[in-house]
């Protein structure tokens, strides 16, 4: 079983890769929950995250960002001495913030969903790499997602954070082509296609 390069001897990525990297997520919940766990990844391992993600869960009241969105400063005092998750002031702060401002996306558009695949035409972006050498660190799509979440307040959304963000909802399928992952997230995204027709 061939899988990407970046995979590790880890069982807990090689699960993540096989059946969640890449797959395009609809689920305004499992967005919010992979925005803010790209963003507590900045400067650190996905494989550090990954680890710490059912902490996370049961820290962030099951990724719910309206029960998020409304944490006290009692809330972040708890978050911050809570070992499970990445300690850091300026990203715990940054995910309430991001649930504030999720929620207002939500009723701007009806769906934080309907929201974030405008940046890829609805349908995801089908790449066709060979190499780790050849994956881009950011896109114009992530330049454009990432602009416009700043502009909307969002913290922790940098360009190089919105594309890791793209590739694990699925936004776009950066399989390698060798990857046997790479034929079956296709047809995910053919779908989608098909059904938006």
């Amino acid at each position: 079983m061939n899988r990407c390069p970046w995979v590790n001897d880890s069982p807990t990525m090689q699960n993540y890769h096989d059946r969640e990297w890449g797959v395009p997520v609809h689920d305004d919940r499992r967005l919010f929950e992979f925005l803010l766990l790209e963003g507590a990844q900045a400067g650190l391992s996905w494989t550090t995250i990954l680890n710490k993600r059912e902490n996370y869960r049961r820290a962030f009241d099951q990724f719910d960002p309206a029960m998020v969105a409304r944490y006290t400063e009692a809330d972040i005092k708890r978050l911050l001495a809570d070992s499970g998750i990445v300690r850091n002031k300026l990203k715990v702060r940054a995910a309430v913030t991001n649930a504030q401002r999720f929620l207002e996306v939500q009723r701007e558009f009806g769906s934080f969903d309907a929201y974030v695949w405008r940046f890829v035409g609805g349908q995801p972006l089908v790449h066709r790499f060979k190499s780790l050498a050849e994956f881009p660190a950011k896109t114009s799509e992530s330049d454009a997602l990432s602009q416009d979440l700043l502009k909307r307040g969002f913290k922790f959304v940098g360009s190089t954070i919105c594309y890791a963000f793209m590739q694990a909802v699925g936004m776009v399928n950066d399989h390698t082509v060798d990857c046997y992952r790479y034929a079956e997230v296709s047809l995910y995204s053919i779908a989608t296609a098909v059904v938006e027709e």
